[in-house]
């Protein structure tokens, strides 16, 4: 059974960081692209940063770049996202996803993926 489970969520203030991880099981990790998403209260899921499955290849959000950073640890199966310099308005479920793959794209539409995790709250206050 495919299982995402995000954790590293939480409250902080603007212009702190936070980690977030994915820990992904049920599946052989090597071969899957992923992604993270979020969904702020009263709006659409939006991409936030994705990476190949080898990790050579990642792409991010216009509103993040320089900012975030999306990494991976094969061995562990874990997939982070390094976010610096939060603002209030990036409060939101954070969710990350995988697709099965055989190429090394970084997709950044939900139709892509076809496995979710349950979301961790990240909260950034003014």
């Amino acid at each position: 059974q495919v299982q995402l489970v995000e954790s590293g969520g939480g409250l902080v203030q603007a212009g702190a960081s936070l980690r977030l991880s994915c820990a992904a099981s049920g599946f052989t990790f090597g071969p899957v692209a992923m992604g993270w998403f979020r969904q702020a209260p009263g709006k659409e899921p939006e991409f936030v940063s994705a990476i190949s499955r080898s990790g050579g290849s990642t792409a991010y959000a216009e509103s993040v770049v320089g900012r975030f950073t999306i990494s991976r640890d094969n061995a562990k199966n874990t997939v982070y996202l390094q976010m610096n310099r939060l603002k209030p308005e990036e409060t939101a479920v954070y969710y990350c996803a995988a697709r099965r793959t055989s190429d090394s794209g970084a997709y950044s539409l939900r139709r892509d993926y076809g496995y979710w995790g349950q979301g961790t709250q990240v909260t950034v206050s003014s």
